[in-house]
């Protein structure tokens, strides 16, 4: 790290430091909850991020499809007019939390042992915050970037995005006029794969989405008669066999780029390119990091709801269930192929909501930018790449020509499990892995 002015003009005051703590802590205590039936009411957090905002001289508009389903955007303009634009965006809704599983209420906030507790400190109120803080301290220091920044914090993410990211692009392209790349969740976090081993994975490429409508039509009748047109049974039937189905390896650019680094980091030989070669049995050499790659070398189809019948003496005449599938890029057309083949001719299936799979490239001066900044606070880490096994808000944005990375620094301590406190119980982040990560952004945002 540079000595004297030069790192004196790039770091960040303590002020920022404390803000970072206080707007995840705030912000989490303004419920968000989307269950996914629309109730959802984005709008009072959308106003305490287009306020802060507008603190630092910033003009946020706020953009609704459905009243209080609020979204913010504002633009911060750089140094360079010339310089495409980098869209930095974050959703405001949480997933539900129950709070009888808690220690702490989920909504509360609270800061106790140097974390901060509450629905969504790391999906994604945290970093949220992080954007809000590095903007104020860069307008009380009268910093501006070399690129145009267009800010958004959307609503609707942890739902369809429907009235979020995909009315953004829909309604409101020009917002995004310029931008040529965006960052968002989820990457830059520490992975401690070996007690020796601590992994930065940025995150680049999303597998798509196919959530799934099955249906089966039969003949309704008496439960004691012979039928041999059961939607019942002939659902259960399809359900089983896209349960058991093993998806074929298909890897992607960034996910072979992930296998070699990782490969390298354990010291272990592969040529992911060669024709014959064995990831699975590469995956069961990487210990812990394997849960980076796992499962994103193939595509997936898992069963997860069912409704049939409503009486158990009364055979239905229809039959429906419900499967979250993910396709890897390029792999949509074999993913529809293979799931007429499972379902068979006497179910019938549908996309029940669908999204593009993302690919961005690892040899590019952006990800080189993120790397350098997480290697300036984390010197003893390794960045690595890595494909999301879900998707981001990044999707709807890809329709706007946007290339999407996954960048929300965070310093994590060992034993920390960061990805399972995403939807889960007990959601929190340390204080220390906050100032990492407003100082890493800072950092990026500063060299993008």
């Amino acid at each position: 790290m540079a000595d004297g002015p030069e790192r004196e003009a790039r770091e960040l005051d303590a002020q920022a430091l404390d803000e970072v703590v206080c707007f995840t802590s705030e912000l989490i205590r303004i419920d968000t909850t989307n269950h996914g039936d629309g109730a959802c009411r984005e709008r009072p957090a959308a106003e305490y991020a287009a306020e802060r905002l507008a603190d630092a001289g910033l003009e946020p508009a706020l953009l609704e499809r459905t009243e209080g389903r609020t979204n913010v955007v504002a633009r911060l303009e750089g140094t360079d007019p010339s310089a495409d634009a980098l869209l930095v965006h974050g959703h405001l809704d949480v997933v539900p939390a129950e709070a009888a599983d808690w220690q702490v209420d989920p909504f509360s906030g609270e800061v106790q042992g140097g974390v901060v507790w509450g629905r969504g400190a790391v999906d994604m109120k945290n970093m949220d915050a992080m954007i809000l803080a590095v903007v104020r301290a860069w307008a009380r220091a009268g910093v501006r970037p070399r690129r145009d920044l267009v800010i958004a914090f959307t609503a609707d993410e942890e739902a369809s995005a429907t009235d979020g990211s995909g009315f953004l692009a829909d309604q409101h392209p020009g917002l995004f006029e310029g931008c040529t790349e965006g960052i968002s969740e989820s990457g830059a976090f520490t992975y401690h794969a070996a007690p020796d081993l601590q992994l930065y994975p940025i995150a680049a490429g999303e597998r798509g989405t196919g959530w799934l409508k099955l249906t089966a039509r039969g003949r309704a009748g008496h439960g004691s008669k012979v039928n041999r047109a059961n939607a019942v049974s002939a659902l259960a039937a399809a359900v089983a066999r896209i349960g058991q189905y093993e998806w074929p390896v298909r890897l992607t650019p960034t996910v072979r780029a992930a296998l070699a680094e990782l490969a390298r980091l354990h010291g272990l030989q592969a040529d992911v390119t060669a024709p014959d070669f064995d990831v699975d049995s590469l995956v069961g050499k990487l210990g812990r990091a394997a849960e980076l790659v796992e499962p994103t070398v193939r595509g997936s189809a898992n069963p997860t709801m069912m409704q049939a019948g409503y009486k158990v003496n009364v055979i239905p005449g229809e039959a429906v269930a419900y499967v979250d599938g993910r396709f890897l890029p390029g792999g949509e057309e074999e993913f529809r192929e293979t799931l007429d083949q499972l379902t068979g001719p006497a179910v019938d299936w549908e996309f029940h909501h669908r999204e593009v799979a993302l690919e961005a490239p690892v040899a590019s001066p952006t990800y080189d930018r993120m790397r350098a900044a997480v290697e300036e606070f984390a010197p003893e880490g390794h960045v690595v790449p890595y494909c999301m096994s879900g998707g981001t808000d990044a999707k709807q944005f890809s329709r706007l020509g946007i290339t999407g990375y996954g960048f929300s620094p965070l310093k994590l301590p060992p034993g920390f499990d960061y990805q399972a406190l995403f939807h889960g119980v007990d959601e929190r982040v340390p204080v220390d892995a906050l100032h990492f990560g407003v100082r890493v952004l800072d950092r990026f945002l500063r060299t993008a």
